[in-house]
């Protein structure tokens, strides 16, 4: 095995377990993040995403020679990763048609290595291309983008307005992180209230809504609301401006809540640099698939009250939000957020090695801190 397959074996390893092991953290009933119930969910389904495109990846190196992470920022793959990987999935039908049958391979490669006495690279490359393509079809991967969703559907009380839950998913290409979007937004408009509400103010049990719905369930709405989303998430904007601007282009629409995981950066011993510190201390690690640590924020702007709409004879004003941005905190002010919290992930064997070197106070000031030990979840610590 080269040294570039051996960094890369190491380093797939490495984000498998994290991804493995954040997804036990997001569906696990006691860890601090699933009173959140369904955003620990969604969350957990967009990094099963991430974990088949690491899949995908691993498989593609078997037949390409190159692959590119974030070293010294992220420690993700770069965004031409995700980009290449979305068009072998578009031609992965017509790929296959001019590969022979899985079967057939192996046996090609048993007929060679009898009369030849040498292994087969160039069958098993077309071997590997195969398993690769055949896995890729699948649309389970974590693209550039991935369209909204409405997760739940209810009525506020109060305003007696449908309220949805939507979601959505982007790989930012200039910070090269996952981002995960969740949106609680009321729908004010005549035809929506008149289907899903009903004369006592509940959602009307009779119709009928097969949740998950591909997306925003306001069909007169779904387009731009697509359109908006892909347009107003990148990393570069902050939640409270990307709420805004979703409260001024839609009349109807009133958000009341944002959240934005940022999932990342990740440092892997031997293959990130984005931490001179944690990669030292990291280094020291007896097991390289136990030497990394993932971190993750989970960053929240929500409404803390509604200015009312007026109309009149030569001009009106669209019902308008007032987000909560939380000035008291200086880093919450810098984030545009009322509200952020810091997680980390990291192996038992990688956080006494931190401990012990004295480094775990000074790198984890200012964030919650899960351990990973025996495939279980350890926080508080």
């Amino acid at each position: 095995m080269t040294p570039e397959n051996d960094a890369a074996a190491r380093y797939f390893s490495a984000i498998t377990a994290a991804l493995s092991g954040l997804e036990v953290f997001m569906r696990d009933d006691r860890s601090p993040l699933y009173r959140h119930g369904i955003v620990a969910k969604i969350v957990a389904e967009y990094i099963a995403r991430l974990d088949k495109s690491f899949s995908c990846w691993r498989n593609r190196l078997g037949f390409v020679d190159t692959f590119r992470i974030s070293r010294a920022e992220s420690g993700f793959p770069v965004f031409q990763n995700l980009l290449e990987l979305e068009n072998d999935r578009r031609q992965a039908d017509s790929r296959l048609a001019n590969i022979p049958l899985a079967g057939e391979l192996r046996e090609e490669m048993a007929d060679f290595i009898l009369r030849h006495k040498e292994f087969p690279e160039a069958l098993q490359k077309s071997m590997a291309e195969r398993l690769y393509l055949e896995d890729v079809k699948s649309e389970q991967t974590f693209g550039p983008f991935t369209l909204a969703q409405t997760a739940k559907v209810s009525v506020n009380p109060k305003t007696a307005r449908p309220y949805y839950l939507v979601h959505w998913a982007t790989f930012d290409g200039s910070a090269n992180l996952p981002l995960v979007y969740m949106v609680t937004v009321e729908d004010s408009s005549e035809t929506m209230i008149s289907q899903l509400v009903d004369r006592n103010g509940k959602l009307n049990d009779k119709v009928d809504i097969p949740l998950p719905v591909d997306g925003l369930l306001n069909p007169e709405l779904a387009h731009r609301f697509d359109d908006f989303t892909e347009k107003n998430s990148a990393y570069t904007l902050s939640p409270a401006t990307i709420a805004v601007n979703l409260d001024k282009d839609f009349e109807p629409l009133h958000p009341k809540q944002l959240r934005r995981v940022v999932l990342g950066p990740f440092y892997s011993a031997g293959i990130t640099d984005n931490n001179s510190t944690v990669t030292e201390v990291l280094a020291k690690v007896r097991k390289p698939e136990n030497a990394w640590l993932l971190t993750w924020t989970i960053q929240e702007v929500y409404s803390k009250a509604e200015k009312p709409g007026r109309r009149g004879l030569f001009s009106s004003e669209k019902t308008t939000q007032e987000f909560f941005i939380n000035t008291d905190d200086l880093e919450a002010a810098r984030q545009g957020v009322s509200s952020y919290e810091n997680h980390a992930l990291i192996p038992h064997e990688a956080y006494q090695a931190l401990y012990a070197a004295g480094e775990a106070q000074k790198i984890f000031s200012g964030y919650k801190v899960h351990i990973l030990s025996n495939g279980q979840v350890i926080s508080d610590v």
